[in-house]
């Protein structure tokens, strides 16, 4: 059997999550996609699928993935889900431009395939069903661009494009994005049933994700939804710590934007900070400033809190999800304190060194210093013995050097060269920063496509040199500060 006909196999392909009853979706085919054409594929990830190069460039590939053709065995489903956003109870959302295709076999394990702008679905409320190039180029750059960093994250195979016009603030154009993850269940599924006070259908849903995704829940003592709240907790705590440390804004953290696998989600007006802003609000739909940067892991543990409440029908008193929760407060600080310090360079953390980091953000902070190049600069510093070009990011340059002091002496039993060869595979050259995206979006526009390969090529390698790309690894333009990003997509 080859490659191409594999996708067709039903034996390939599972429902596990349409299982679950008639209550959780609706089944629905894709809207095919008019004359589409690819925008980008990444091939990496489609070879680990299990996919070959010859077939992602077939005709049959550009259908499946536009929607204009279900492959056999599979059962495309729009999922409902509720939730919170921007901090009220926003009623009944789904899957409103979203179509799962199923769950797939693949060497990595099982894959849930889904289509992001396959048309209308009962959920799409005033929508139209459809993403567009803009928001879907940025979707299939970022979570790349994260899975290289080693943050937890949905992935993206590929993007389709379509001449078809979109409206949206101006006219726009058409786009599906093919995204793949272990499952796309979120918060906003359990507060769905919980409120609507469906409690068979919530237990199913919580048995369904703790036999699939955390067994070890079953068997841990207590109530085991109770295990399964503490488990997701940590792993968002964890999530947390990847964000704050790499400097990425998510932008819209409502509660049906959140994995229950504590997995990166839902890419809209996200991004990587520029200058280090805690305070820096990326989402120009976020007047109140709710999800700023420094606000997210508090966010974090609010929508967890949410979480715990739609749990609650399943626990015996509420005092089981308050203990679940605490985790949160303890996980989240260590895992952020091992992420920093893994950037400092340290082979291990100690006393004294949460001090020495939070030290360095203020300086940060006070000097508006570039994220990503402050800390590619420390890394060659520490390689090289030479900190002028990082005391040159700095006004404050007495400030900075009363923090290089201790610093360069909790570093002092370490030898130079390697550890700042480990602090060069640990803070990235290159991120996803605004105006690179705005670039390969408006070629793409004009159906020039190269912006977007060259782009993935070099997110997907983050911590390389590159040679010939200084460019993309310099201080944003001023015009970049202009480019605003919001909920529409």
């Amino acid at each position: 059997m080859t490659l191409a006909t594999e996708l067709d196999a039903p034996t390939r392909w599972n429902a596990r999550f349409a299982t679950l009853g008639e209550a959780f979706g609706t089944p629905l085919a894709p809207q095919a996609l008019p004359a589409p054409y690819w925008v980008g594929q990444n091939l990496p990830l489609a070879r680990q699928l299990g996919l070959s190069d010859a077939w992602m460039a077939s005709d049959e590939a550009l259908a499946i993935f536009s929607g204009n053709r279900v492959p056999d065995g599979s059962a495309p489903l729009a999922s409902v889900y509720s939730g919170h956003q921007f901090g009220v109870w926003a009623g009944q959302l789904g899957d409103g431009r979203a179509l799962l295709l199923g769950e797939w076999a693949t060497p990595l394990g099982p894959q849930e395939v889904q289509l992001k702008g396959a048309g209308l679905t009962p959920y799409s409320r005033m929508g139209d069903g459809r993403a567009v190039l803009r928001s879907s180029i940025r979707e299939f750059l970022c979570s790349e661009a994260m899975h290289a960093l080693g943050v937890p994250t949905t992935r993206a195979l590929c993007v389709s494009g379509s001449d078809a016009p979109v409206r949206r603030e101006t006219m726009e154009t058409a786009a599906v994005v093919t995204r793949v993850a272990p499952s796309f269940i979120r918060f906003g599924h359990f507060e769905h049933f919980s409120h609507h006070d469906q409690h068979a259908e919530l237990r199913r849903l919580a048995d369904f994700v703790i036999e699939h995704f955390y067994p070890e829940c079953a068997q841990a003592p207590g109530n085991p939804y109770a295990a399964l709240l503490q488990a997701v907790s940590e792993r968002t705590a964890v999530l947390l710590s990847h964000w704050q440390a790499v400097g990425f804004c998510h932008g819209v953290m409502n509660t049906d934007n959140m994995s229950i696998l504590g997995l990166t989600i839902d890419y809209g007006p996200f991004q990587f900070l520029d200058a280090y802003v805690p305070g820096h609000i990326c989402n120009h739909s976020d007047s109140a400033g709710r999800y700023a940067f420094s606000r997210q892991p508090n966010i974090a543990y609010w929508n967890l809190f949410c979480l715990g409440q739609a749990l609650l029908p399943l626990m015996d008193e509420q005092q089981q999800a308050l203990d679940a929760l605490e985790s949160y407060k303890t996980v989240y600080p260590e895992q952020l304190l091992v992420r920093l310090g893994a950037k400092l360079g340290l082979a291990r953390t100690e006393d004294g060194d949460r001090a020495l980091c939070e030290d360095l953000l203020r300086l940060l902070a006070q000097d508006k210093v570039d994220h990503t190049i402050f800390w590619r600069r420390l890394s060659h510093a520490v390689a090289g013995g030479d900190f002028e070009p990082v005391r040159d990011l700095f006004l404050d340059r007495a400030a900075l050097n009363g923090w290089l002091a201790p610093y360069r002496d909790r570093i002092s039993g370490q030898a130079a060269e390697p550890t700042g060869a480990r602090m060069l595979q640990t803070n990235p050259k290159f991120v996803l920063r605004n105006h690179l995206g705005e670039l390969a979006i408006r070629a793409a526009q004009s159906k020039d496509f190269s912006g977007v390969t060259s782009l993935l090529h070099l997110l997907s390698h983050p911590f390389d040199e590159h040679p010939g790309f200084e460019a993309q690894a310099d201080f944003p333009p001023d015009w970049a500060t202009q480019i605003e990003i919001s909920c529409s997509s």
